[in-house]
């Protein structure tokens, strides 16, 4: 039997938006998302465990309806709509359009209208009918055929109401339920009920009467207190069970057949989730429901073996011919900057597979293989070849020809997208599957020797999919003006970033374990001074409950902003809450957290030591829409630095020896305020671009300028007013940002953007002519062609546009930077290799590198960092380059 699914997309919204933290779930731009993501996590966990055949969304389009021309007071005294909830909706009937799932509203009726509507067709057309809604009336279409389920803890915990269930719960059978609501009333309708009339005595009447035409009829029979409270309140009982009736004859734009249950639209899926950061909640999507049969033709064609001997070699006599691509998949371990190969898959683009058990590898093998891997002029196409990288040059292998990375071709091409999967990417661009498992399918052909097992037949399958994904994504790449962004920056830069998580950075394990033992020493007197504030009241720092009773009951402290769950405790909130008060309570909290935070950064560094004493953080590529790289496992490009007690961790990082080698020092390098250099090239403001080709201090200059003043007498305020300013402007900063980052009246920082706006009009231009060509075209670039594509600058949704503006702004001075670092790290490493020296390159974090130098060597390796990195590009302003020197990451500092 068919069945059909309808929810109310705006009980459910609201539902899920207050059993979700709103500052839990945001974009990294600041588009709260907490509704959409508790709903579209709902929804894909209700398709799973209901299988529905036909479905649709029913919104309300206002609250306007018949009822409020009926009665003024329907549904009044409602809260107003949070602003966070605000544009959420229509980010919702996005996911669902990307779904392919209907949504229908119907202008002067609710969306329960509708849906008694669809349900009532449904059941006439022989379905099954399941509601989801958090609202009660909903109950009132419950049959044998129609089950509501019912939202009981946000949308995540579903109640199903059968006949029986209302029936148990209410006790009266859903057809009566509207007679029901209508004695007792209900509050979140403003429909007040019977004074003294609760569910019992109501279902009792219709229980003795048989329901609400019956108690009417029989009013003056019925004694007592409640008996006259229902006499005098009758026409209100009346109006109540009019106004609560669903409509179930609407006339609707949609028919069931509309409502039959349709693939998504996957590359619509992936733009939206990319933009709302919903990467957790697409793999779930993915992983859930099969790719529809109309999206993949069948699997992959591949024709392989496992080859020994010299058959290894008289394979790639035939098939990795020069100028030929392969693909290659490697079987293996890695991470933490080492790896191990067991084996390796090669495959041409037509499908023709070979696998190389690496475990088991004859001599001759060996020679052929390894010759292979050393060629330049024999082309190789991985998937994220760092990993396979690591995993080949732990077996002393060379790795040379990589031409192709189709995870780095497919972020250039779509630098938004949150995961660039090799099976997902082969069903988009290729329409068929990576399916190994078996040696046939029915759509598609997989031919492998039988002794081949599962392991090396998914193996071929891969390199396969690389080798014919390797020319598409190519052109898309040139496509999108990329080709020598990868070719020439992000390619090359896999063996660099390999050979620095290979090398790690030495770290200092007395030091640091005291170091943990000192912030917990930290954390415990924090804890016992905020006990001590509040008269050694042991509660739960880490409570927000907890402490919204000592801050506001308590104390008495002013109220912050409203939640469900009552005022917030978070940071931004609590720090506000001590500037007012200065109380030594939110003192000693805030210096909790602080510790606790560190202790924790400690903690995850104690974890990441090696054997060898050293960390070894991974490095990615495809993280970041702007080009920047990220740090992970752990993040050290997150290791405070603007605290003193934080820069304490910096003190653990020190020179060490590896493999032998002795080095003496740490060299840190990093660019002078390479973003404002770039606004400078970019605007082309003489004002900006004088200041630093006269080597003044920038902020100070620009001080100068905008409060009219000589560079003498701008104070620290107000050179720390025009920095915050001047960095801020090139991220989409409002003057309410700057008011509040400033700790000033908006007034005040309106004014202040206006004064410098006026005297540096280059760079007004820029950021409003940056946004419109945005616009014209679709995408910002970067200087090295970067692109970064925005649709949402002509959404009709304001949060989403104001947001895509903000990218716009950011996207090409960040990219910009982000691709001048990596163009520098390749000119260090070229430049170390080519003057032969030891020192090597271990971490980058963001604007600056940082290395081990080998003795008698700072000399020579400063003198190259200032000309490598100097040169790495040509602007209007010379790049400035900061070097420090000293036996720890933070005696580097400078």
């Amino acid at each position: 039997m068919s069945r059909l699914l309808l929810l109310d997309g705006h009980s459910l919204a609201y539902r899920a938006f207050f059993a979700l933290p709103a500052e839990n779930f945001s974009t990294s731009t600041g588009q709260h998302t907490n509704a959409v993501y508790g709903f579209t996590a709902m929804l894909i966990n209700v398709l799973r465990d209901e299988d529905p055949s036909h479905l649709a969304v029913a919104f309300d389009v206002s609250r306007q309806t018949f009822r409020t021309e009926q009665y003024a007071e329907y549904k009044a005294g409602r809260s107003a709509t949070p602003d966070a909830f605000q544009g959420q909706v229509s980010l919702l009937k996005e996911v669902l359009d990307a779904l392919q799932i209907r949504h229908v509203e119907v202008d002067g009726y609710e969306a329960d209208d509708i849906i008694a509507t669809l349900a009532t067709t449904g059941r006439g057309a022989g379905m099954d009918v399941l509601i989801c809604s958090g609202d009660r009336d909903a109950l009132q279409l419950v049959d044998e055929h129609t089950t509501v389920l019912y939202p009981r803890k946000g949308v995540s915990d579903l109640a199903r109401m059968t006949p029986e269930a209302v029936e148990e719960k209410y006790g009266v059978p859903p057809n009566r339920y509207s007679d029901l609501a209508a004695l007792v009333g209900e509050s979140s309708d403003n429909l007040p009920g019977v004074p003294g009339v609760g569910p019992k005595t109501a279902a009792k009447w219709i229980g003795q009467y048989g329901d609400l035409t019956g108690i009417v009829a029989s009013v003056d029979q019925i004694t007592g207190k409640a008996g006259q409270s229902l006499r005098d309140h009758l026409d209100g009982v009346l109006r109540n069970r009019r106004l609560n009736e669903l409509v179930r004859d609407l006339d609707l734009p949609v028919g069931l057949d509309d409502l039959a249950r349709r693939q998504w639209d996957r590359e619509r899926v992936h733009t939206l989730f990319d933009s709302l950061e919903f990467r957790v909640l697409r793999d779930r999507l993915f992983s859930t429901f099969e790719v529809a049969t109309e999206e993949v033709s069948g699997a992959l064609e591949v024709t392989g073996e496992t080859l020994t001997g010299e058959a290894v070699g008289t394979w790639l006599d035939q098939h990795a011919t020069p100028g030929a691509t392969l693909g290659v998949e490697v079987i293996g371990t890695w991470g933490r900057g080492r790896g191990d190969a067991t084996g390796i898959a090669l495959a041409t683009a037509d499908g023709v597979a070979a696998h190389i058990d690496l475990v088991e590898l004859d001599p001759e093998a060996e020679q052929a293989l390894a010759a292979w891997l050393a060629d330049p002029t024999r082309f190789k196409a991985f998937h994220d070849a760092k990993g396979p990288w690591h995993a080949l040059t732990g077996r002393g292998w060379v790795v040379e020809g990589l031409t192709m990375d189709t995870a780095l071709a497919a972020y250039i091409v779509r630098p938004d997208q949150r995961s660039y999967d090799l099976s997902d990417l082969t069903v988009r661009l290729l329409g068929r599957e990576i399916q190994a498992a078996q040696a046939q399918s029915a759509q598609g052909t997989l031919d492998f020797a039988a002794d081949d097992d599962e392991e090396a037949r998914t193996a071929m399958s891969r390199a396969a999919a690389i080798a014919e994904l390797a020319p598409q994504l190519a052109d898309q790449v040139e496509a999108a003006g990329g080709s020598d962004l990868l070719r020439d920056v992000e390619l090359p830069l896999v063996r660099v970033l390999a050979d620095m998580e290979r090398a790690g950075i030495a770290v200092d394990e007395t030091a640091l374990a005291q170091l943990e033992s000192g912030f917990a020493g930290k954390v415990a007197e924090a804890q016992a001074d905020a006990w001590a504030a509040i008269g050694d009241e042991q509660i739960n720092l880490g409570s927000p409950k907890q402490l919204q009773v000592v801050l506001f009951d308590t104390l008495g402290m002013p109220k912050t902003k409203r939640t469900k769950t009552g005022w917030t405790t978070d940071a931004e909130a609590l720090a506000d809450l001590y500037a007012k008060t200065e109380h030594p309570f939110l003192e000693a909290l805030l210096r909790h957290r602080d510790a606790a935070k560190l202790r924790v950064t400690v903690e995850g560094l104690i974890r990441s030591v090696s054997d060898d004493a050293r960390i070894h953080t991974t490095y990615q590529q495809t993280i970041a829409a702007t080009g920047r790289l990220s740090s992970t496992d752990p993040n050290l490009q997150n290791i405070p630095i603007r605290t003193d007690e934080g820069r304490r961790i910096r003190e653990v990082f020190v020179v060490g020896r590896d493999d032998g080698r002795e080095y003496e020092s740490l060299m840190s390098a990093d660019y002078s305020q390479i973003e404002m250099r770039i606004m400078a090239h970019l605007s082309g403001d003489e004002g900006l671009i004088e200041a630093f080709n006269t080597g003044e201090d920038l902020h100070r200059f620009v001080g100068a300028r905008v409060f009219e003043v000589t560079p003498e007498a701008v104070t620290p305020a107000m050179r720390s007013k025009v920095k915050a300013m001047s960095y801020g402007l090139a991220y989409g900063l409002s003057a309410y940002g700057l008011s509040r980052q400033l700790q000033i009246a908006t007034g005040e920082a309106s004014a202040l953007m206006d004064e410098y706006f006026e005297r540096f009009g280059g760079v007004r231009d820029y950021l409003r002519e940056v946004v419109d060509q945005a616009r014209a075209v679709g995408y910002t670039e970067t200087m090295l062609g970067r692109r970064r594509y925005l649709p949402d600058l002509t959404s009709d949704n304001r949060q989403r546009r104001e947001m895509a503006e903000r990218m716009a702004l950011n996207a090409p001075i960040q990219g910009s930077a982000a691709d001048i670092v990596k163009i520098a790290m390749l000119r260090v490493e070229t430049a170390l290799a080519a003057q032969d020296l030891r020192s090597r390159m271990l971490l980058q974090v963001h604007d600056e590198l940082v290395l081990e130098i080998a003795p008698g060597e700072q000399e020579a390796v400063e003198a190259l960092l200032r000309r490598e990195m100097g040169t790495a590009i040509d602007l209007d302003v010379p790049l400035e380059i900061s070097i420090g020197v000293g036996h720890s990451w933070h005696d580097a500092a400078h």
